[in-house]
């Protein structure tokens, strides 16, 4: 029971990693893809605004602070979305190859735990054993 419930953790947390690196590789891939639309100049920085449909929901101070922000943090954006292309070419290797260690690591921790479990469980039954045959001799 215990070999299976740790099999089932690690491949849960297997696939929630699978699904992280995914999720990053396509946010990733998309900004980059985009880049030379906001790259266009300043302009279309300071244009970017809260969506409308999420208006509603946002107080004005914090739309106002994340539009000073935006502000203030225009020409790093702007350095960044230039070195954006030239770091198109390694994304997808940085990613996977993030992503290989990390399985790597969880494969490994899963056998580890399931020696764990062997190790632990012939001990049980090793006591269990000797506590036998110490009533049996009474």
């Amino acid at each position: 029971m215990f070999y299976a419930l740790n099999w089932f953790v690690v491949v849960s947390l297997f696939t929630l990693w699978s699904l992280a690196a995914w999720a990053f590789h396509s946010i990733a891939a998309w900004t980059i893809s985009n880049a030379g639309t906001l790259a266009g100049g300043t302009g279309s920085i300071e244009a970017l605004q809260v969506p409308v449909w999420l208006a509603p929901w946002v107080p004005p101070e914090l739309a106002l602070t994340l539009n000073s922000m935006i502000a203030s943090f225009t020409p790093a954006i702007q350095t960044v979305l230039e070195w954006a292309p030239a770091m198109a070419g390694g994304l997808s290797i940085a990613v996977w190859t993030v992503w290989a260690i990390g399985a790597v690591v969880l494969i490994v921790l899963g056998f580890l735990v399931t020696g764990l479990i062997a190790l632990l469980s012939r001990r049980m039954s090793a006591s269990a054993a000797s506590s036998r045959g110490l009533a049996a001799a009474r």
